[in-house]
């Protein structure tokens, strides 16, 4: 690549949205069909409701099948009513069944049932095969497009078979998968291998025997993990009985894994997406839920600290360090958290190795406790001139942070033992701990020491 092709790059940060420029400017829309599909649906994303229906009613063809794939869901779905059933069908037609499948979710049922009666059959049937399968399963999202031979072809037999075959083959594919007579894989050619032998050598004698099978039935985090534990770059998808069905790619699976490490951060948030096409009171509706359970495990901290509001009033001194106490072990609780979560989806947190991981953070908080109780000491006495409040401050500290590094690994695994998403409830469980505690241990030892 020389220094004019990077030029020609876009530059997202930096770049005029071309589309809006010529909307408003009554511009001919039809350079806008050399724009990359990527780069035509981030710049298509970015218009108002108004701007996108327009633009789709100057020149609907700019809505491409591959730029309909490159699109948000919220986006897809709020312009799919605008376009004919017969345009979706022809781009539906165009697509990989994976992308297909992402596209005719988002219709509402009568225009699903427009696009089915405008495919060809076979279409239509691969549709509704893989409609069958629940939600976030291989099923759903594999291709059903691949390359299959039995392993007594030759390599120029495999090559004049893709060369015959025309459209009928993947858009993007990287194996050649060698079936027995039961259309079971029992191997695989990689293109890029094929490409280089003689075309009389026979695909058994080059095939890679260490195949890793996906079910139909597996959900896509679990393929993702085995993508990312082997260094898959394709895998075949089989049925119950062990016959080839489909193929995922890993362009497939980087989506995956971007949605769920999405999903999984919003989640420990306690939110949902706010996306392009979302109003104040969708957000308001996927927020308000959430910080209604806050507000109960808050009530909870709060009837901790009336139990001994006569020390408070005694001792003013306590309700200026009580939050400190109170805030450090939220965070060292949160940190640990964390970690847990990410252990849990990369599978390395498992109950082979729980014993070690809680030891870990058990040790870890007894540490980081230590510093920083003597941190607090220090600084509370230095403030106050008072040795008890100083050692209430330093019990109260490593008490709390202790429970909060232990907090934050058991509260995850317990809710995985009991079959719950460790990334959706963890942290309100672990927040209302390192609050009690925190609460409960420093005015308890106040009490007890200063009065």
């Amino acid at each position: 690549m020389d220094e004019s092709d990077i030029n020609l790059l876009p530059d997202p940060e930096r770049e005029e949205n071309l589309i809006a420029k010529k909307l408003s400017s009554a511009d001919d829309l039809s350079e806008l069909s050399q724009l990359h599909p990527a780069d035509f649906s981030d710049q298509f994303e970015q218009l108002t409701t108004e701007q996108r229906e327009s633009l789709i009613e100057d020149m609907p063809a700019l809505i491409s099948g591959e730029v309909l794939a490159e699109l948000e869901d919220e986006v897809v779905e709020d312009i799919l009513p605008l376009l004919p059933s017969d345009m979706l069908a022809d781009a539906i037609t165009d697509l990989d069944n994976d992308d297909a499948i992402q596209i005719f979710e988002e219709m509402e049922a009568g225009q699903r049932a427009d696009v089915l009666q405008a495919l060809e059959p076979d279409d239509r049937a691969a549709l509704e095969a893989s409609l069958k399968f629940d939600d976030e399963t291989i099923g759903r999202l594999m291709q059903r497009e691949f390359v299959a031979a039995p392993a007594f072809w030759s390599v120029g037999d495999t090559i004049d078979h893709m060369r015959g075959a025309g459209e009928d083959l993947p858009e993007l594919f990287f194996n050649i998968y060698i079936v027995d007579a039961a259309f079971k894989p029992i191997g695989y050619v990689p293109v890029s291998q094929l490409l280089r032998k003689p075309r009389d050598i026979r695909l058994s004698d080059i095939a890679g025997e260490k195949l890793v099978l996906i079910s139909q039935e597996m959900d896509q985090e679990e393929a993702a993990y085995l993508f990312e534990k082997y260094n898959l770059i394709s895998a075949p998808v089989v049925d119950e009985a062990g016959r080839l069905v489909g193929m995922m790619t890993v362009d497939d699976i980087i989506e995956i894994i971007q949605d769920e490490n999405k999903e999984d951060m919003l989640a420990m948030a306690g939110v949902s997406d706010a996306g392009l096409t979302d109003t104040a009171l969708t957000t308001v509706k996927a927020r308000a839920p959430w910080l209604f359970v806050n507000l109960l495990t808050a009530i909870l901290a709060s009837l901790v600290i009336a139990q001994f509001d006569f020390a408070i009033s005694k001792i003013v001194s306590l309700a200026v360090l009580m939050p400190i106490v109170a805030s450090m072990g939220g965070n060292a609780g949160t940190q640990a958290l964390a970690v847990a979560v990410r252990n849990l989806t990369e599978r390395d947190l498992t109950s082979q190795t729980a014993w070690r991981a809680i030891r870990r953070e058990g040790i870890a908080a007894i540490l980081i406790g230590l510093i920083f109780a003597v941190a607090l000491a220090i600084i509370t006495y230095i403030w106050f001139k008072d040795t008890q409040l100083a050692l209430v401050a330093f019990i109260a500290m490593l008490i709390n942070h202790i429970f909060a590094g232990l907090a934050g690994i058991l509260v995850p695994l317990g809710l995985k033992r009991f079959g719950a998403d460790p990334a959706v409830a963890s942290s309100v469980f672990v927040t209302t701990v390192t609050d009690i505690v925190g609460f409960f241990a420093f005015l308890g030892f106040a009490v007890l020491i200063l009065l």
